[in-house]
């Protein structure tokens, strides 16, 4: 009997949330939806904040009311883990508050949401490029900010994803070979610009790797009149990989391909 007594109150108040809710959201009352909005988020009823909130920012626009409202608006979403509009919301805001109260946080939430929503390696990087574009701004803005280092673990979390899709471009190439062009010359330059590109990943070992794989499978299928220029490059390529990487775990790997060149150039 007490459970169910319990349980009825319970039912009664979400009812009765839902009623006062659905009456704020037709009111044409501008403040008493801001009100409820600020009520909704300090509850973490994020999706009503957010509704009433789209609402009410356009019609605070020019009062003393809109800086808060289009931040509250843009953390409403984050909350709500709808990182594409929290971003631009938060974008909105510091282009029209520079210098506002929120504006070390809405850029970085800004460029956070976009890490948040950064996909796996090999789906479109379109969200990690503006992630990382958007955390770096925020450090430019903010060298000092409280929340500098999670933005750069984050940035190099970022950058070694965009490394992954260059590796795993790379092997694709190392592994179609022959066929259909030379793709181990893709393979090098593909894994060189990521080098360039990145030159702290910690993915250096094994893009170096490809490297010196790709360039020895150029030469060992090259024409004769070019396998001595060739393997030359490969042992050359060879003495930077274990010069870097003296104990790396592609050691025999390594010290094989430099045995078969060797071998050749000195037959």
């Amino acid at each position: 009997m007490r459970n169910k007594l319990i349980l009825s109150l319970l039912c009664a108040a979400v009812l009765t949330g839902c009623g006062e809710y659905n009456k704020v959201l037709k009111s044409s009352d501008t403040n008493y939806k801001y009100e409820y909005a600020k009520k909704a988020f300090e509850e973490r009823k994020y999706v009503q904040a957010a509704t009433l909130l789209e609402d009410v920012v356009k019609v605070l626009k020019g009062t003393d009311k809109a800086e808060e409202s289009l931040y509250l608006l843009g953390l409403s979403h984050y909350e709500n883990k709808d990182y594409a509009s929290a971003s631009t919301y938060f974008q909105t805001y510091y282009t029209h508050y520079p210098k506002g109260k929120y504006t070390e946080l809405a850029r970085f939430y800004a460029g956070y949401g976009y890490y948040l929503d950064s996909p796996e390696p090999q789906l479109d990087q379109t969200d990690t490029y503006k992630a990382i574009d958007e955390l770096q701004r925020f450090l430019d803005y903010f060298p000092n900010s409280d929340k500098k280092s999670i933005a750069q673990s984050a940035i190099f979390e970022l950058q070694d994803k965009l490394v992954q899709k260059e590796i795993d471009n790379a092997q694709l190439y190392y592994n179609l070979g022959n066929y259909l062009g030379n793709n181990y010359e893709s393979a090098v330059i593909v894994a060189t610009n990521a080098l360039k590109n990145y030159p702290y990943t910690k993915h250096k070992e094994q893009l170096q790797m490809i490297v010196l794989k790709s360039k020895f499978q150029q030469a060992y299928q090259s024409v004769i009149e070019k396998k001595a220029d060739r393997y030359r490059e490969v042992i050359d390529e060879y003495y930077s990989f274990i010069n870097d990487y003296p104990e790396s775990k592609y050691r025999s790997e390594a010290d094989n391909i430099f045995k078969i060149a060797n071998n050749y150039l000195n037959k």
